[in-house]
């Protein structure tokens, strides 16, 4: 393979860094509907550190599961550099999907995966990667993360396995991040380690990217942030709501919990969502059961169970008022 591809001439002055030895490789396998912006903001980091010290620090490699092109969820098409093969001693594979996660891993790539880990190599996901890396069993006692939106659906099946909120989480050979911009933060953390904060700045910078911090720094605004109000009581209550989809609190019992009578807790909610407290806890089970129809194979009755629905007959009328569609239809109208 060309190494020179990997080293570009660019503006910036370079910045000279103590030599780590030989290049460091990465090699990252695209599933069916990967999210092409997730797996370009892991790549770009690198190529970028190559380009302001003008040296081979890194090499990278597009791999598929059959060394054939693969559609992202974009509907762009990416030719890859080659098919499955053994990962070389130093180097790390990212498993990179995004859209229907649960179905873009083949048995080939799941052996692959397995292989791998059992010669010790350092593995990863990208976006929603941890779907193949939990499918391989290879996260058990593993800090690890994916897309908030996948999250739910995770959890269904895998119901022993808990992801982490953060952008990012590094737990010994395994590296996981939640997609778009995570991934670079995650790659100028694996930067910083090697070359050290100077060069990470630099990359960022070049980027236009403000690092997030710390793995554990969530991927979604909080709810202070996303209903412009930092009341503690309403906050609180959210919470709690989001903390108890599957078994819902009655209001009564949240206001027990809250210390606030039910009609301040109705004056909060229509004052800063124009909503009752109810209506927003439906919306949130709906939300939840809607993200379950899309990446998960569970039945309409056990959505709607794992929603706090208590059949489904009443969820899918609720389901259908809220998306102008019944459940088993708009499931339908995605296969």
């Amino acid at each position: 393979m060309r190494t020179d591809r990997f080293v570009q001439k660019g503006a910036a002055a370079n910045l000279p860094v103590r030599s780590c030895g030989p290049p460091q490789e990465y090699r990252f396998l695209l599933l069916p509907k990967a999210t092409m912006l997730a797996v370009a903001s892991a790549i770009e980091p690198l190529r970028i550190a190559n380009q302001v010290t003008g040296s081979e620090l890194y090499r990278w490699y597009i791999m598929s599961e059959d060394g054939a092109p693969v559609t992202c969820s974009n509907a762009m098409t990416v030719t890859p550099d080659l098919g499955l093969e053994p990962l070389p001693a130093d180097a790390t594979g990212f498993v990179c999907a995004g859209v229907e996660p649960q179905r873009s891993a083949g048995e080939a790539t799941l052996s692959w995966l397995r292989r791998q880990d059992r010669f010790g190599r350092r593995l990863g996901g990208i976006c929603t990667g941890a779907f193949a890396l939990a499918q391989a069993g290879l996260l058990r006692d593993h800090a690890f993360t994916l897309h908030w939106e996948n999250q739910p659906g995770f959890v269904e099946a895998f119901p022993d396995l808990r992801p982490s909120p953060g952008i990012f989480e590094i737990s010994g050979r395994y590296m996981t991040c939640g997609g778009g911009s995570a991934a670079t933060d995650m790659m100028l953390t694996l930067i910083e380690e090697r070359h050290g904060k100077d060069l990470a700045i630099i990359v960022a910078d070049m980027c236009l990217h403000t690092r997030s911090g710390q793995p554990g720094a969530p991927q979604k605004s909080s709810y202070a942030v996303a209903i412009g109000s930092r009341n503690p009581r309403l906050l609180a209550a959210l919470n709690l709501m989001q903390g108890a989809i599957e078994e819902p609190l009655p209001i009564g019992d949240m206001c027990e919990r809250l210390d606030i009578s039910r009609r301040q807790l109705e004056r909060l909610f229509q004052r800063y969502l124009g909503q009752s407290p109810k209506q927003v806890y439906y919306e949130m089970r709906l939300g939840h059961a809607y993200a379950l129809l899309s990446e998960t194979a569970m039945t309409v009755t056990e959505i709607a169970l794992a929603s706090g629905f208590s059949g489904p007959t009443h969820f899918s009328r609720q389901f259908r008022a809220r998306f102008g569609a019944s459940p088993h239809f708009f499931r339908k109208s995605w296969s």
